[in-house]
């Protein structure tokens, strides 16, 4: 009984820091900045990796910034502002990975102490 109630404590707070924002916030402005005045079809790229950022969705924001990139439309400046955003997204997700695994490991101990009662 132990076990599954460990097991369900662990899994929960693995779980729960995937439903929350990262403590590391992504600033999309450059993004927007550079894109403002591209055509059509770069701007609604950027614009809706610029929603995916803002929704902290950096799976389908990382994807569709690889979209961007590969564009042989860009200016220097585009590039240099999705390296950028694209480096942001990365440290978010790292920062959570390790929250959550520092989170998840406190758990752990706590669980085992109380058990030991």
């Amino acid at each position: 009984m132990h076990i599954l109630i460990l097991t369900s404590l662990v899994a929960a707070l693995l779980v729960l820091p995937g439903c929350s924002k990262s403590g590391t916030s992504v600033d999309a402005s450059p993004i927007e900045k550079s894109f403002a005045s591209a055509d059509a079809t770069l701007k609604s790229a950027a614009d809706k990796a610029v929603a995916a950022i803002k929704s902290a969705d950096y799976s389908s924001a990382t994807v569709e910034l690889q979209k961007l990139a590969s564009n042989v439309k860009l200016t220097d400046e585009q590039k240099k502002a999705i390296n950028d955003v694209v480096a942001q997204i990365q440290k978010a997700v790292a920062d959570t990975g390790t929250k959550a695994a520092g989170d998840a490991s406190k758990a752990l101990g706590d669980a085992q102490k109380s058990l030991g009662k």
